[in-house]
């Protein structure tokens, strides 16, 4: 478990188990989450379970459930990639509006000390802002995607 250090409504990062499936899935096809997201059909149970298992057991994917307070209110993800890790991150639709995923992906960013990247359409204004304060900058926008990147730390 991660504790963000703050005097705000306690914020902690716990990884994700197979128990948060259905949870997962209600947020990922939740229509503003969809709207926001690069694929924007929604996804089947038996697609998600899929995919939830397989990230589950690889070693280069961190997946976290965001929480507020204790409640479930989102999640975080890193994944190794060639250019370093690509962060993603939604938040739970009665949890919006709360600063969870500022709050969240500043604590992930943190535990990173190589370069970060996030790919973020350009219509979701709240997440580029989410990235521009977790320290990564727009690079560049191809095709209505905005590139945000954060060089390593060291």
């Amino acid at each position: 478990m991660i504790e963000e250090e703050s005097n705000t409504p306690a914020l902690r990062l716990r990884p994700a188990t197979a128990e948060d499936a259905h949870r997962l899935l209600a947020w990922r096809n939740d229509p503003l989450t969809r709207q926001a997201s690069h694929t924007s059909d929604p996804v089947a149970l038996s697609d998600h379970l899929a995919w939830l298992h397989r990230v589950l057991g690889r070693s280069d994917v961190e997946l976290y459930i965001v929480e507020l307070d204790e409640v479930p209110s989102g999640t975080v993800r890193a994944q190794r990639v060639e250019q370093g890790h690509l962060l993603s991150w939604t938040t739970a639709p009665e949890a919006r509006g709360r600063g969870v995923a500022r709050r969240a992906v500043t604590m992930l960013a943190s535990m990173h000390e190589g370069p970060l990247i996030a790919e973020v359409k350009r219509e979701n204004i709240a997440s580029a802002k989410v990235a521009l304060s977790a320290g990564l900058t727009l690079d560049r926008e191809v095709d209505g995607v905005q590139y945000f990147q954060r060089p390593a730390l060291r």
